[in-house]
């Protein structure tokens, strides 16, 4: 393709995106949104709150894992969730257990010794 012939083709692609940006410009939805974001920013600005803070205050969920997506992609790459913690305690020796996982060593131990299912009926709580 010759140097003016893709000139040509990118003015006419350039001419359309126009015309696409000018019809969306007069959408009355467009400048409804526009206007409620600009209207959030200020008012997150004036209370000192970030998107992460209004995702956590609106989420049903307290916004943990929508938080930690907004604050993350606003820093760094998301990554895994955090695990929820989980608290055993051993009826036998009183010994407590915290972990995010099952794998850990004292926790499968108990589990050889007195069973999966005896060793779950232990869980205090989960958080």
């Amino acid at each position: 393709m010759s140097l003016l012939n893709e000139y040509m083709k990118k003015e006419q692609l350039l001419k359309q995106l126009r015309d696409e940006l000018q019809q969306l410009e007069q959408d009355q939805r467009l400048k409804g949104e526009l206007e409620f974001k600009e209207k959030l920013e200020q008012l997150m600005e004036s209370h000192d709150k970030t998107v992460a803070d209004v995702i956590d205050i609106l989420s049903p969920d307290n916004g943990q894992a929508a938080a930690r997506q907004a604050s993350s992609s606003e820093s760094q790459s998301a990554g895994r969730r955090k695990r929820k913690l989980k608290v055993y305690r051993n009826p036998h020796t009183g010994e407590v257990v915290e972990t995010r996982g099952g794998n850990q060593k004292t926790l499968k131990a108990w589990k050889e010794e007195y069973g999966n299912d005896t060793v779950e009926q232990w869980l205090e709580r989960t958080e």
